[in-house]
């Protein structure tokens, strides 16, 4: 079993939402996933740079498990302006699993949105039965402000949380249903068996995934004003949203 590192990390200026998701999420991946480290480009990793006179920090964590190719950990932070995390777990192409996804985005010690999924990878668009019984046992949840769903939004499921935060009940609200969201999914994922028959559809699930989550064009006009066009490119291809190849 990996044990996370006590290293510093930026979560630590950054609103108590943030810090407590990333901490709860490195929390259930170690509880319950016997991680392994995973390798991005040595640039890639810790980045610094300017952003419309401000410091623009972003610090990445990556791991891999035997059903999960890829667990990413962003934290992004432009001075006072600007907080996000964004964590992503892809299953490995012989796993008939859906892909966790959430993301927060705020500024000056507010959150302004919030989403969290499970998003189906299956030709059908829907969950496996399983996840819906347990998704369905969870309680109801009261926010006083949704947010729209993007135009690439059809990735997500029938249980995405996308709001905007109004008040510590509502932060506490939201930080709870992610983590039912990873337990329930770390806890599936160890009881799915590989299966090779399913594997176009799984990687076909998975490539519009990402193909969809690379339409966001507030993310990618973030970093081409940072860094350029063709830094944000690889970026987003290789640490955000690569698309799998044939494992």
């Amino acid at each position: 079993m990996m044990t996370l590192p006590p290293t510093a990390s930026i979560r630590e200026q950054q609103p108590s939402l943030i810090r407590n998701m990333a901490n709860c999420i490195e929390a259930v991946w170690q509880r319950h996933l016997d991680l392994s480290p995973y390798s991005l480009p040595d640039d890639l990793g810790y980045v610094e740079g300017r952003l419309e006179g401000e410091k623009l920090i972003i610090e990445n964590r990556c791991y891999q498990t035997p059903q999960f190719r890829k667990l990413h950990l962003e934290l992004a932070k432009v001075g006072a302006a600007l907080d996000i995390l964004h964590c992503v777990m892809f299953p490995r192409s012989d796993y008939a699993l859906p892909i966790f996804g959430a993301d927060l985005v705020g500024g000056r010690g507010q959150i302004s949105m919030a989403v969290a999924d499970l998003s189906p990878i299956s030709a059908d668009r829907t969950l496996p039965a399983p996840y819906q019984s347990h998704l369905n046992a969870l309680p109801a949840l009261e926010f006083a402000q949704s947010r729209d769903r993007p135009n690439w939004g059809d990735i997500f499921s029938e249980y995405c949380v996308l709001v905007r935060p109004g008040n510590p009940n509502e932060e506490t609200q939201f930080l709870q249903r992610v983590e039912a969201f990873l337990r329930i999914h770390c806890q599936q994922a160890i009881a799915t068996s590989p299966t090779s028959d399913r594997h176009a559809e799984i990687l076909a699930g998975q490539r519009y995934y990402c193909t969809q989550q690379q339409q966001n064009d507030k993310t990618r006009r973030v970093l081409e004003k940072a860094f350029g066009s063709e830094w944000a490119e690889r970026y987003i291809t290789t640490v955000l949203f690569d698309v799998p190849e044939e494992e």
